[in-house]
Formats: structure tokens, sequence, C-alpha cells
């Protein structure tokens, strides 16, 4: 079976292309029977879960025609489901993304700010170190990911309050501001994949403990140099990451 080549459209219009029958109804006069609904739930789980396997793979910016060939479909099914990558994305990871925000709210019931601090940033790098796609999402900035603007909202408030707990309880050091340890975080899981790649699946732990040790509180340390991180410059610095 001959599939036509895709491309990413800023319009999200879809390409014409033959793919498995429920693409070439005939002429539409079973449209809204519940068989053809049947059809369309069927054909959307079967891209979900083909766009996830892509994009654990390859990453975000995965071909999506690879992805209706693994699903067994055509791509004007999955532009009919999905119009455009991020509306695509955004439905594969909203679940994943959600975890990771219950994973916040956990840190944040925590009386101790280091204890809730490095026990959040683990389970964030447990997941960015198992699925590719998911720490594509976490370290770098995709716009029209409805799901991955709150997760980012969240993490960075959640990080914010356990930094000034920790302040306010001696244990990590004061000149540390949130959009430093967001950008450290960032910069270390885009390594995550190839370090675990060529190494062992826990390998990242060590590089994070050696971050996370690098913000307590201690009277030997020297004031860290130069002005920190904007959110702005923060953002900025994501968005060139995903180039």
């Amino acid at each position: 079976m001959k599939m036509a080549d895709s491309v990413d459209r800023p319009d999200g219009t879809a390409d014409t292309g033959s793919g498995s029958g429920s693409d070439s109804g005939k002429g539409g006069s079973g449209a809204g029977t519940p068989a053809r609904r049947r059809d369309a739930r069927r054909n959307r789980d079967l891209l979900l879960e083909a766009a996830h396997e892509v994009f654990t793979e390859l990453g975000l910016n995965a071909p999506l025609d690879v992805i209706a060939r693994r699903a067994g479909v055509g791509n004007a099914t999955l532009y009919r489901h999905f119009p455009h990558r991020a509306a695509l994305v955004d439905a594969v990871f909203r679940d994943q993304l959600t975890g990771t925000m219950d994973a916040g709210d956990r840190a944040r019931d925590v009386d101790d700010a280091w204890t809730g601090l490095t026990g959040y940033l683990q389970a964030v790098f447990n997941v960015l170190a198992t699925d590719r796609g998911t720490n594509d999402l976490m370290t770098t900035h995709l716009e029209g990911v409805e799901s991955l603007e709150a997760v980012h909202a969240h993490n960075h408030r959640t990080v914010e309050l356990l930094l000034a707990r920790g302040r306010h309880q001696g244990t990590i050091r004061p000149d540390a501001t949130t959009e430093d340890v967001l950008f450290a975080l960032a910069a270390l899981g885009r390594a995550v994949p190839a370090l675990t790649t060529a190494t062992t699946p826990d390998a990242w732990r060590r590089p994070l403990a050696l971050l996370c040790d690098s913000l307590r509180a201690a009277p030997t340390s020297p004031p860290l140099p130069s002005p920190a991180l904007t959110p702005e410059q923060l953002n900025d610095t994501l968005h060139h990451f995903n180039r």
C-alpha cells in the first residue's frame, strides 16, 4: 500500500492519501452511524498508541506520516482527528503531564523543603529518562500544547514554593532563583536520553545529585556570579533548545 508523503502545515490542512478502509468512505452515506463512530474511535486510539511509540523513539519532531503508517491509517485520517502537531502531542501526553503535576502537589505537602524538592526532581527525571517525547516536552517550549502550558506553570510554582520554604528553613542557598533551577534542570534533562543510552537507565541519578547538592545552603558557598535569568530569558532559552 502506497502512502503519500506528508508535511506539517501551519494551517493544519490535510494531505490526501490512501490508508485504511475507513479512509475511503462511500460518499459519506454511512456518516454518523454507530459503526462509523466506532471506526473513528478505533482509528483515534490507534493513532494515539502509534504516536506515543514514535514520539518516545524519535522525539516530538518525528514525521507525522510515520505515525499514520504505524497506526495503519492514511494521512487524511490523522489530520481529521488531529489538525496539527500540537493537538496530537497534547492528546498523547496529557495524562503523563498531569502525573507530573500530581508529583508536584505531593512535594508541596512535604514539610521539609529539601526532602520535597529532591523527591520531586527525582520523580520528574524518572519520567525524562524513560520517555523521549515527554523529555522533549518538559525541557523545551512547544507552542499550542495546552497541557504543557499548565504543567510548566505548575512546575514553576512548585519549585518557587519549595525554594522559598527552603530559604526560610535554612537548607537552600538564598541566592538560587527559580529560573536558575529550571534552566539547570532543562539543560541536564536534555542530556538524559543520551546518557542513559550510553550507560545505564538510572545514570541520571549521579548528575542530578550533584545539581541538588549545589543548591544546599553552606557558609562557605561563594555568591553566584552574573545576574540571574529573568522569566522571559528562560522562556527564550527553552525555545532555542527546540531548534
